[in-house]
């Protein structure tokens, strides 16, 4: 049998994740977190509702967000969620949703699709106005949207005024973090 001796490493390609300090922006690259889409099958609302608030899924209405534990989420599309959780206790978060929803719900693992930035200063507007289409300063805390950053598609959480998440496809974790420090030196 063949030895594998693979490393993790972070969707920047370190074994740590980055954490960058620019001006009054703290960017850190989070990849403690476990994903997985949660699609309700048709006509199964009911069934998924009962069973998500039975193992503490938050399902989210269009456009929110719901931080809470062990399980946080976000609103997606119709009928569709990304779920969080801690990725040391949910490392396999996908075969964890399965067993609680039951089939009451398409269930995709989605933890290696995406690269997390968390993002906080006591005023993120001046840097987020100019990445994004959002009106941060008017955005209630647990806002989420998909929005577009430098022509990336990515979803934006706000989890406190001083404080939001940025989503974006793994394979572009490079330039989204190039776009957030480059648009923060802009800005101080």
């Amino acid at each position: 049998m063949a030895k594998h001796d693979l490393n993790p490493l972070t969707a920047l390609g370190h074994d740590l994740p980055e954490v960058i300090a620019i001006g009054p922006y703290l960017i850190k690259e989070r990849f403690d977190v476990a994903l997985a889409s949660v699609a309700m099958r048709r006509g199964r609302d009911k069934d998924l509702a009962k069973a998500a608030k039975a193992a503490g899924v938050p399902l989210p209405a269009p456009a929110r967000a719901e931080i809470v534990t062990p399980y946080s989420a976000f609103w997606v599309a119709p009928e569709m969620w990304i779920v969080e959780a801690d990725f040391g206790s949910h490392e396999d978060i996908a075969g964890h949703l399965k067993l609680v929803l039951g089939d009451a719900a398409s269930i995709t693992e989605q933890t290696d699709a995406w690269v997390r930035f968390d993002i906080s200063a006591a005023d993120l507007s001046p840097l987020l106005e100019r990445l994004s289409n959002l009106d941060l300063a008017s955005l209630p805390i647990g806002y989420a949207s998909r929005t577009v950053i430098e022509h990336l598609g990515a979803y934006l959480i706000k989890r406190r005024e001083t404080e939001v998440t940025l989503y974006g496809p793994r394979a572009s974790a490079q330039s989204l973090l190039h776009a957030l420090e480059v648009t923060a030196k802009s800005v101080i």
